[in-house]
């Protein structure tokens, strides 16, 4: 048997390929291409800050700050910088998005109220082992967690990170095979030092007067918490033992219930001789789990009223007073975060933690990207060797080139996260692809078969009957790795299944009729 020149028409299985590797394209680089557009994005904004009220929000792509073009991360660096060159304490900005222009006052620590990132070149979602970040599993103390349970501890979670202000969070519910939920948490970039105790405490907050409960955290008993302008700040610095201690202070509205229940409890309270009669005689104490943070005195004018504006303050210590402010504005967001969404139903534990180094991440890339290569090259070499037949080498390499296309094609259409799982999906795919095409191959070959009179589409329609049995076995062996580990090999095996299905729908079919067009008797 030899492969000639003879040329036949593209068949409609063809075309389907050319036409799923051109979608493909398109849902990876997007019309007009990302690669071209200048900017940052925004990737979070702190409700309630300056920028927010101005209108800014995730997702928008700032081009120009009072003026100053900003083309990349660079850019807005700078522009940045410039603004802090001169003394100010509020002043006037003008930030320019991809869409329009947004006007307002800010304090000089605006640009702290959001986060932003270079715009990415492709609609492809890379997960945290390439980008970095923090990786937590978390499950109940003690406890076995039911789906509903589990909804809300999410719900929770979530609102606490995003008033924290952390940018690309995901959370997500997890099970094993022994039927345990899980919630996993997934923050790209760097995070605070102890985000880890932010997410797995219960956060039960508790404000008494004596052993009466006035207002617990949440939005039943809280309205609203402040956290920028003059409802939030650091007040003072000073010395302190072998350091420094910063004061930090914000303002909280009662709801009218809460404030009456106040009113209730201080109403029969005698004034504090001590204090010059200026105080009560008791303060409202503030616990988080079980916890003292800190007590404040009850001014005598707020005796029996319904008050519903309270002042919380706390503080932050350090060995230095840079160190000292810094705690201190951790501790208040920390506060505030915790007052704004309420207590988790469960006490937690946090059951694994990966913090992964964008470095490290793009050091595994390239190495993978390296053993492509070398791969490819290999699989082309055996093939050739195998065949001897240069066409038929390039063909089988073509094909792995447009599977793999089309894998990105749809994790990029579908918003799944390439990490490192994915990529050996996606060799695991490609290396079942290969194989799949030797079956074909060697089926059409088939001496024994050309002596039974077996025509070629006979032969490519036993070797698919391997392959579809072949494709199942894989199937069903990578359904249960889905909730394996408690969906830590879950990457892995969606990418592995999205490459074998879009291999047999529609890669394996088109290579069966381009196997024809260059086989000739």
């Amino acid at each position: 048997m030899v492969f000639g020149e003879e040329k036949m028409k593209l068949t409609w299985k063809i075309w389907l390929m050319i036409f799923v590797l051109i979608l493909s394209i398109v849902s990876i680089v997007s019309i007009p291409p990302k690669f071209l557009e200048r900017g940052v994005r925004i990737s979070n904004v702190e409700k309630n800050s300056s920028v927010y009220e101005m209108g800014l929000r995730r997702d928008m792509v700032i081009r120009e700050i009072n003026g100053i073009k900003i083309n990349d991360l660079e850019d807005f660096g700078n522009a940045i910088n410039s603004l802090m060159d001169s003394e100010w304490d509020e002043q006037r900005i003008d930030i320019g998005t991809k869409k329009e222009t947004f006007l307002g006052i800010v304090s000089r620590n605006f640009s702290e109220e959001f986060q932003v990132e270079e715009i990415q070149k492709t609609r492809l979602n890379t997960g945290l082992d390439i980008r970095g970040g923090l990786r937590i599993l978390i499950s109940a103390e003690d406890e076995i967690i039911s789906q509903k349970d589990l909804e809300d501890i999410i719900e929770i979670t979530e609102q606490r990170l995003n008033a924290y202000g952390l940018s690309d969070v995901v959370v997500r519910p997890r099970s094993d095979t022994s039927g345990n939920n899980y919630m996993a948490i997934e923050i790209a970039g760097s995070s605070p030092a102890d985000i880890e105790n932010l997410i797995a405490q219960q956060g039960k907050f508790e404000a008494k007067i004596g052993d009466d409960i006035i207002f617990i955290g949440g939005d039943k008993d809280i309205t609203y918490v402040g956290t920028t302008g003059q409802d939030a700040g650091i007040y003072s610095c000073n010395n302190y033992a072998d350091g420094y201690a910063c004061e930090f202070r914000f303002v909280i509205y009662l709801s009218e219930i809460a404030a009456q229940r106040q009113a209730d409890v201080t109403r029969n309270l005698s004034l504090n001789v001590s204090s010059g009669g200026q105080y009560l005689e008791k303060q409202l104490d503030l616990y988080v789990d079980d916890n003292i943070l800190d007590s404040l005195n009850i001014g005598k004018d707020l005796q029996g009223r319904v008050v519903t504006t309270i002042q919380i303050s706390g503080s932050g210590t350090g060995t230095s007073e840079k160190e000292a402010y810094a705690n201190a504005q951790e501790s208040m967001k920390k506060l505030q975060t915790i007052l704004k969404t309420g207590s988790l139903p469960y006490k937690l534990k946090i059951e694994k933690i990966d913090r992964i180094s964008a470095n490290l991440g793009q050091d595994f890339t390239k190495t993978i990207l390296i053993t492509g290569v070398l791969a490819t090259a290999g699989v082309f070499l055996l093939v050739f060797i195998r065949y001897r037949k240069i066409k038929l080498s390039l063909l089988v390499l073509s094909t792995m080139f447009a599977e793999t296309l089309a894998v990105l094609g749809v994790a990029s259409l579908i918003g799944w996260n390439i990490d490192l799982a994915g990529i050996a999906g996606i060799i695991a795919a490609i290396g079942t692809g290969i194989d799949d095409q030797i079956v074909m191959i060697d089926e059409s070959m088939n001496h024994e078969d050309d002596e039974r009179g077996l025509s070629f589409k006979r032969k490519i329609k036993a070797a698919f009957v391997i392959i579809l049995t072949s494709y199942a076995t894989t199937v069903a062996s990578l359904l249960p790795l889905m909730s394996a580990g408690a969906g830590l090999l879950a990457g892995f095996a969606t990418t592995t299944l999205i490459g074998v299905t879009t291999g047999v729908l529609i890669t394996r079919p088109a290579f069966g009729d381009l196997l024809a067009m260059i086989k000739k008797d």
